[in-house]
């Protein structure tokens, strides 16, 4: 098989034996795999993957079809459209995983468009439902809106009815997340104003919690820190976090253990999969790259300003 592999900060193009699937798993031929902001972070070596997965290459999410399978595995069969999440390896034509971990693609969704939904969506809905329990009716604050996590924030948000604003710093971007479900749109600087909300899901970072968020919080209002890529260290104002008796938590998927992991993939099967069938959810994508095209697939995601996903079409 070929796989994309980080060498010393570099990404190289290998050649690796295709491995076959032992109990319990199976072996996909990988169609899209999307990055995220992980892929970033171990491309630097400020985020290595867990044990038991591949230390080089990265990748956490794939859609493909089924090649393999191990023993002891049932509910699947080879030629399954499929998709899921790893703790690595999914940028790469092959990759093995725990069959409890699989989703089913849809027949009316793009197998390699799929690709960009599993680490995006998975995020989103365990950091709203299982972190942030969110309720009907409530308000919900998402940062970094224009994103994969923050796109499928928006709408889980608005399917599980919640009033969503959206905060991005491009303002052009309005209407598009207007789409999704969001009832407003700001920028940073205007969180404080159209406050206060009940569930925030921070994917900026530091930058974002100090600037506006703590503000805007109702009373017990839940915090869910996903994201630093405006900085992971902040200084509180724990007054402030008292007075409106909030809770912070922070959240994050890839070291969990598989049977987290095969809990979650049958939640998103329940709530999430038929509204992604019906075109009530959409993956949108901002571009797809060639596996040999890894390296400006890479630039392109650093650049921001970006709605929705990159996708290495394998």
């Amino acid at each position: 098989m070929r796989a994309l592999s980080i060498d010393d900060g570099t990404l190289t193009i290998v050649e690796r034996a295709t491995p076959l699937p032992e109990s319990g798993k199976v072996l996909v031929a990988v169609a899209g795999a999307g990055l995220n902001g992980a892929d970033m972070m171990q491309r630097r070596g400020l985020y290595p993957a867990p044990p038991g997965w591949p230390e080089d290459v990265p990748g956490l999410e794939f859609s493909g079809t089924i090649e393999a399978i191990g023993p002891d595995v049932t509910g699947w069969s080879i030629g399954d459209r499929v998709m899921g999440i790893v703790g690595g390896g999914a940028q790469a034509t092959h990759v093995i995983t725990d069959a409890t971990t699989l989703m089913r693609v849809p027949e009316s969704v793009d197998l390699v468009t799929a690709g960009g939904f599993p680490e995006a969506f998975t995020t989103a809905y365990d950091a709203i439902v299982n972190q942030g329990f969110l309720l009907p009716g409530e308000r919900l604050l998402v940062t970094g809106a224009a994103g994969g996590v923050g796109t499928a924030a928006i709408q889980i948000g608005r399917l599980l009815g919640a009033q969503v604003t959206a905060c991005v710093r491009d303002l052009s971007r309005r209407d598009d997340l207007i789409a999704l479900g969001a009832a407003s749109v700001v920028d940073p600087d205007g969180v404080i104003d159209v406050g206060p909300f009940d569930v925030v899901i921070e994917l900026v970072g530091a930058q974002s919690l100090t600037n506006g968020v703590l503000r805007s919080l109702a009373e017990f209002a839940r915090v869910v820190v996903i994201g630093v890529g405006g900085g992971a260290k902040a200084e509180v104002n724990l007054l402030g976090l008292m007075a409106s008796r909030a809770t912070i938590t922070g959240s994050t998927l890839r070291a969990r253990d598989v049977e987290e992991k095969s809990q979650i993939a049958a939640a998103m099967a329940d709530r999430l999969i038929p509204a992604l069938a019906n075109g009530d959810i959409i993956i949108p994508v901002v571009a797809r790259y060639g596996l040999d095209q890894a390296e400006a697939a890479y630039g392109r995601f650093v650049e921001g300003a970006k709605f929705g996903k990159i996708i290495l079409q394998v």
